[in-house]
């Protein structure tokens, strides 16, 4: 989806984006202990149907943390749900919740939104916010994801930022 409107403002700067992010972490913590208590509640199902075998194990949680596999799948899934959440608002509409109340958006520069392929290369990139690091060096202000994925991070007026509320584009 375009939206040549948004193609002409300016690019965020470090501690615009940091504010973004630390409000999109609470939002990450909630999503992390909600996919957290999903697969703790699938893998409890397995084992009372005895799909999966308790071992030697007395509780089902020393079960899931004692055994690499199970833990590997129990942390792989908690990690795909919490980058679902970031690929899902980057792709659809170019803001998170966070990003939304500091008026950024994703976009590429032509005002064209991410695609969910993007949107994940742009996840991977960002080395869980570590990208950001090199808007301090950089006088364009990009990030490490924001060239990788030919992405920029804008700050939308006011006005621009509400219309996309009531919108809901």
């Amino acid at each position: 989806m375009s939206n040549f409107e948004h193609a002409n403002f300016p690019r965020a700067g470090f501690f615009r984006r940091i504010g973004a992010i630390v409000y999109d972490l609470l939002l990450a913590v909630a999503v992390y202990m909600i996919a957290g208590a999903i697969g703790f509640g699938v893998f409890t199902a397995l084992t009372s149907s005895g799909m999966i075998a308790m071992q030697d194990y007395e509780h089902v949680s020393d079960l899931l943390n004692g055994t690499p596999l199970y833990k590997g799948i129990y942390q792989l899934w908690i990690t795909l749900c919490v980058g679902a959440f970031y690929v899902a608002f980057w792709s659809r509409g170019g803001q998170t919740l966070g990003m939304r109340a500091w008026r950024l958006k994703i976009q590429h520069p032509n005002g064209q939104s991410l695609s969910a392929v993007t949107a994940t290369a742009r996840l991977v990139w960002s080395l869980l916010g570590i990208g950001n690091l090199w808007i301090l060096i950089n006088g364009d202000k990009l990030a490490l994801q924001d060239m990788m994925t030919r992405s920029e991070v804008v700050v939308l007026s006011k006005e621009a930022n509400q219309l996309r509320n009531w919108r809901g584009v």
